[in-house]
C-alpha cells in the first residue's frame, strides 16, 4: 500500500510559520510530506528542512515525495522528542520555526497490518516506530487491570473503562488477545447495546487510548514542549495541530506556562520569583479546519492548530 496521508491544516500551518526563504525549519512528525513540500516551495537555495519521523514507510514516502528539494532536505528517523540530539548531529543549535502534526496518517490507520484500526483483523500491534519491542499486544496481556482501567479512562476518555478491562482479563485467561478483531469483539462485550448505538464505534475510544500508551504519545509531547521553544531562535514560531483534547490540553497548558511563568502569588506588587517568559501565544483561540476541508477528510474535523513565538 503507498502511503498516503492528507495534510491537515496546509496552508494555516506553513503560514503561521512566516517562512523565511533562507531559514531552518523542522517538521517534527514528517509522515508522508505533505506540510514539508508547502514549506519547502518557500525555501531559498539556503533554506533549510529538518524532517524527521519513527515510521520508515514515512520516511520512504517523504524521501519520495520531497526529492526536487534534495538539497535543503534532511530526513532522519527519529522520535521528535530526541530534536536536540538530531540537530547537534548536523550541525544546528537554533532554528527559524518547528511545526507538529500529531495525527495517525491516514496510511497507518488503512493499513491493517499495522494493527491501528478496528475495522479490520489484523495483529495487534500499534506500534508507529516498529524498532520499539512493546505493542498493542503487549499491553493488553501484561497489564493489569487496574492499568487497563485507568488507560482506557485517562487517554481514552472512555465511560465503560472498568468493565472493557475486567472483560479483558477474564478473557486472557482462556487464550491470548493477539487480534484487533479479538480485542474489538471483547470491548462489544463489556459495553451496553444502548450506548453503543449511541456515541459511534464502541472500539475507537479504547484503541486511542492503547496506541497512545503503546507510543508514550502524550509523554512525549509533554516532555518536548519546553526543549522546542529553547531552539527556536527570537521570532521563530512552533505550531502544533492536535486531534484530541488531551493533546489540546497539554499544548495550551505549556504554550500559557511558557508565555507567562511566573509562580508569585498574585498579591505581590512585583514578580520576585525570576521566571522571564520565553514568549508569546498567537493563537488565542486554536485554528481549526474550515466547513470545506472538513468535506473533503472527514477525519481532520476535530484538528485544533496552536502557534507560539519565541522571545
Amino acid at each position: 500500500m503507498r502511503f498516503e496521508h492528507r495534510s491537515v491544516l496546509l496552508r494555516e500551518t506553513i503560514d503561521s510559520l512566516s517562512v523565511k526563504p533562507d531559514g531552518i525549519y523542522v517538521d517534527g512528525t514528517l509522515g508522508g510530506g505533505g506540510h514539508a513540500l508547502e514549506l519547502c516551495g518557500r525555501l531559498g537555495p539556503e533554506g533549510r528542512l529538518v524532517g524527521i519521523d519513527q515510521d520508515e514507510d514515512a520516511i520512504a514516502a517523504a524521501a519520495e515525495r520531497l526529492a526536487d528539494y534534495r538539497d535543503r532536505v534532511s530526513i532522519v528517523r527519529s522520535n521528535y522528542e530526541r530534536m536536540e540530539d538530531v540537530l547537534a548531529g548536523l550541525g544546528i543549535d537554533r532554528v527559524d520555526g518547528i511545526y507538529l502534526d500529531l495525527g495517525v496518517s491516514s496510511y497507518q490507520f488503512d493499513a491493517a497490518e499495522r494493527g491501528f484500526s478496528y475495522r479490520e483483523d489484523a495483529p495487534l500491534d500499534m506500534r508507529m516506530d516498529r524498532r520499539q519491542p512493546l505493542t498493542a499486544a503487549d499491553v493488553v496481556a501484561d497489564y493489569s487491570e487496574e492499568e487497563l482501567t485507568r488507560i482506557f479512562r485517562e487517554y481514552g476518555e472512555e465511560k465503560f473503562a472498568k468493565s472493557i478491562a475486567g472483560r479483558i482479563a477474564a478473557k486472557r485467561q482462556v487464550s491470548p488477545i493477539t487480534t484487533t478483531g479479538q480485542l474489538t469483539e471483547i470491548i462489544k462485550e463489556a459495553i451496553p447495546m444502548k450506548a453503543r448505538a449511541a456515541s459511534g464505534h464502541p472500539a475507537r475510544r479504547t484503541f486511542q487510548a492503547l496506541r497512545i500508551e503503546v507510543n508514550r504519545e502524550l509523554e512525549v509531547l509533554e516532555n518536548s514542549i519546553d526543549g522546542m521553544i529553547r531552539l527556536l531562535k527570537p521570532g521563530g514560531r512552533l505550531a502544533i495541530i492536535t486531534f484530541h483534547s488531551l493533546e489540546d490540553r497539554i499544548v495550551k497548558n505549556r504554550f500559557r506556562e511558557n508565555e507567562n511563568p511566573c509562580i508569585c502569588p498574585p498579591d505581590f506588587p512585583v514578580c520576585v520569583c525570576g521566571r522571564k517568559s520565553r514568549g508569546k501565544v498567537i493563537t488565542r483561540r486554536p485554528v481549526v479546519p474550515t466547513a470545506e476541508e472538513i468535506e473533503e477528510n472527514k477525519r481532520c474535523r476535530s484538528a485544533k492548530l496552536r502557534v507560539f513565538e519565541a522571545r
